[in-house]
């Protein structure tokens, strides 16, 4: 539970940061939440993979794609790092898991293009209304300048994002098998300078993160005492300042004490 003192202390912070910056908090145990601006679309950077992921593995769970099914990756795809495909000299094939597993855990903006590419910008967005998202929006593929300078954003809603974590956590997005496979893999992230910045040496964190020019975001479950959601969203920010914020707070949260 978070003390009154607690509280305050997060939402001054919050407060006190420059550009736009929404917050989402979810105690797994009590109940209790906390937002700030949570209801709000924000610039996704690679947050915007996580419900790229679940779309992709609730579809292979009805049978309307196999994530075994294999796609060759162009030279044409490879788009810069993150990740590890753009270092191929080759062009390799891989099966969609290995990709969605790539797109993940070092967030691989090749292999997510490809993923896009798979089902269609128009088709995820469908999929995200089934998924219970509204304002959660795919508008274009990573790196696409021309997209970009027409508007065409990626965006995402930390409630949105904490109610998609949530069901992963209690095993109710699909059927518990597929949750644990989503969950599995989200525990496989290897940026961890935010969320997992004071607390990751202690607790598992179960989460996806987000960078681009002016834009910090981490979105995760943290598997502390007593576990919990929080999801944070920096656009147009003080990017070091605020990824020192959310090391800072994701530790109170835990109940680790901060100087």
């Amino acid at each position: 539970m978070l003390n009154e003192s607690l509280r305050e202390k997060i939402l001054r912070g919050l407060a006190a940061q420059e550009g736009k910056v929404g917050f989402y908090y979810r105690d797994l145990v009590s109940g209790e939440t906390l937002g700030w601006h949570a209801d709000e679309s924000f610039l996704a950077a690679s947050v915007i993979k996580l419900p790229i992921f679940m779309y992709l593995a609730k579809l292979d769970a009805e049978g309307a794609l196999s994530l075994s099914e294999r796609v060759k990756v162009r030279e044409a795809d490879k788009v810069p790092i993150c990740g590890a495909l753009p270092l191929f000299t080759d062009e390799p094939e891989c099966d969609l898991r290995t990709l969605c597993n790539l797109m993940i855990s070092l967030s691989d903006n090749t292999a997510t293009n490809v993923l896009i590419e798979r089902l269609g910008i128009e088709a995820y967005n469908r999929g995200f209304r089934e998924m219970g998202l509204k304002k959660t929006v795919l508008q274009r593929k990573l790196f696409d300048a021309t997209a970009s300078a027409a508007g065409k954003e990626n965006r995402v809603v930390p409630e949105e994002m904490g109610m998609l974590l949530e069901q992963v956590y209690r095993r109710e997005f699909v059927n518990p098998q597929v949750s644990e496979m989503i969950l599995d893999t989200l525990l496989l992230q290897q940026i961890n300078h935010k969320l997992g910045g004071v607390i990751g040496y202690r607790y598992e964190i179960a989460h996806k993160t987000g960078e681009d020019d002016g834009i910090s975001n981490d979105v995760g479950i943290v598997f502390s005492e007593e576990p919990f959601i929080t999801c944070f969203l920096g656009n147009e920010t003080d990017v070091f300042k605020w990824e020192n914020f959310i090391r800072v707070t994701a530790g109170e949260l835990a109940g680790i004490a901060i100087d």
